[in-house]
């Protein structure tokens, strides 16, 4: 989807104001930053998208390195990592998505 889609489908949406909230919607970034407190706040990304090469192993690094690019370029240092995974298991060997999880993995150690 692209971002002008995006921004349609959120056009009228009312974000919910916190003061803890540096960054959110307004203006959208790569990232959220929320508050701890006067000396930390946790940076945040989330990234899906389809795969842009053929080899698993090397898609999971791809998709590794963008969310951390996400994190450095907000002058934040990763600390923990989530993944999300949307995968047709009853269409692909799940051996692909264990590859996948594998480079994701590696490249974040």
């Amino acid at each position: 989807m692209s971002p002008g889609v995006l921004d349609d489908i959120l056009c009228g949406l009312k974000p919910v104001k916190n003061p803890s909230v540096l960054v959110g919607l307004d203006p959208p970034d790569d990232c959220a930053v929320y508050k701890l407190d006067n000396s930390t706040a946790i940076v945040q990304t989330v990234d899906f998208f389809t795969p842009v090469v053929d080899d698993p192993y090397a898609f999971g690094q791809i998709a590794a390195a963008n969310s951390l690019s996400d994190i450095y370029s907000m002058g934040a240092q990763p600390v923990f990592a989530l993944n999300l995974v949307g995968f047709p298991s009853e269409r692909l060997d799940r051996e692909i998505l264990r590859e996948i999880m594998r480079g994701g993995m590696e490249k974040m150690a």
